[in-house]
């Protein structure tokens, strides 16, 4: 398993540096992390659980240290972060069954 403490700083580090290199890129990306916040329709746990069930889904290491961490910072519990991972993991598995579906159409648009 990850050391995810070391590995978080490690991150933080090297996005620091991108973000010397590139700000713009950094700034765009930070506008977007906040722009939810703006509109105070759902609380910071909230956002916290479905950025850990996105994570998951898009299998960003990087977001499930971070976010875990917020998650954990806005007081969100195991529970709730397992049912959030509930949802990411049933959305993995309809998705799979979803583009099975396509994989049939396309091969029967192929042996026709």
């Amino acid at each position: 398993m990850l050391e995810w403490a070391k590995y978080r700083q490690k991150l933080s580090s090297r996005v620091g540096e991108l973000g010397r290199l590139s700000p713009a890129t950094l700034d765009g990306v930070r506008t977007l992390g906040g722009a939810g916040q703006q509109t105070g329709h759902l609380d910071a746990k909230t956002r916290e659980l479905i950025a850990l069930a996105v994570a998951v889904t898009t299998r960003c290491d990087g977001c499930i240290a971070s976010h875990t961490a917020e998650a954990a910072k806005v007081g969100a519990t195991r529970e709730e972060i397992a049912e959030a991972l509930g949802v990411a993991i049933a959305l993995n598995a309809g998705a799979a069954l979803v583009y099975s579906s396509r994989v049939l159409d396309a091969f029967d648009t192929v042996v026709g």
